[in-house]
């Protein structure tokens, strides 16, 4: 499904003919930055979720915008106190509300609600960081990555971004998850509300999910709601022998509504064989 945009269809004539754009269209490069602006403040987003549908909604223009600014922006030296950076994207000015611990990097185009914090960490364009979430140390935010509220992405979580083809939809962590140290999240998968997981977590779309107590397959590439998963392997034979595929594990499900609690989650590992 597409997201009705608050972004200008100019950007659409202009992805048209987006090969011959340089960064010495002036009046491609006031839309596009005018567009990305509105992602920079939180009026745009590049995804959301339906809360009729479910189904997660993709701004097509927002994306084209973020695809487009690469286009139309030159090259420019920057400096932040010892550091230089030499990029096409200039790093993120306002930080309303929100607790930038030194070496966190924002770049232009990602939004961080009131009450996000960021340690030392990178959220690239079109990323949203709704309120109350974490992007703990050296967690990665990708491009147009969406985080809910509440949200604990432990040190050294990857959560994929995708820009291309412009209707895939990005990665979506809902409110109140927890992605353990060291997790990647990519290709559109999405960790529903309350669901916690574990260290070094690997889910992509194509991931195959099963409930540890029955035996049950799940949605592919979704954690489910309020859930404890942990990454395990399943046999599959090929020509060659037969060999451990990655898997999501659902060890246990929690009752709605549960925090984030590390010593619970540690217990409820350790109930299971996981945790030392």
């Amino acid at each position: 499904m597409s997201l009705d945009s608050p972004i200008s269809p100019d950007i659409d004539e202009l992805w048209e003919h987006r090969a011959t754009l340089t960064p010495d269209d002036q009046d491609a490069r006031a839309t596009v930055v005018d567009a990305v602006n509105l992602l920079d403040n939180g009026t745009a987003r590049v995804a959301s979720v339906d809360p009729d549908t479910d189904e997660v909604v993709v701004d097509q223009r927002a994306k084209r915008a973020i695809l487009l600014s690469f286009r139309v922006l030159e090259m420019t030296e920057s400096t932040v106190g010892g550091f230089h950076h030499h990029d096409r994207m200039p790093l993120k000015e306002r930080f309303d509300g929100v607790r930038v611990v030194p070496g966190a990097i924002a770049r232009w185009g990602s939004y961080l609600a009131p009450g996000v914090i960021l340690m030392p960490s990178f959220v690239n364009i079109g990323g949203y960081v709704d309120t109350g979430s974490m992007v703990d140390t050296w967690a990665t935010v990708g491009s147009a990555a969406q985080i809910g509220r509440n949200v604990h992405l432990a040190g050294g979580a990857g959560i994929g971004g995708v820009l291309e083809p412009p209707n895939a939809a990005p990665v979506v962590i809902e409110d109140d998850a927890f992605i353990g140290s060291r997790s990647m999240i990519v290709e559109s998968a999405r960790v529903r509300r309350g669901a916690k997981l574990g260290a070094g977590v690997i889910l992509t779309k194509s991931t195959r999910v099963f409930d540890a107590e029955t035996g049950d397959e799940l949605p592919r590439g979704e954690a489910p709601a309020w859930s404890v998963c942990v990454s395990s392997t399943r046999m599959k034979k090929f020509p060659g022998g037969e060999f451990g595929m990655p898997c999501l594990l659902v060890l246990k499900r929690l009752p709605e509504g549960s925090g984030h609690d590390k010593l619970a989650l540690n217990d409820i590992l350790r109930d299971h064989g996981i945790a030392s």
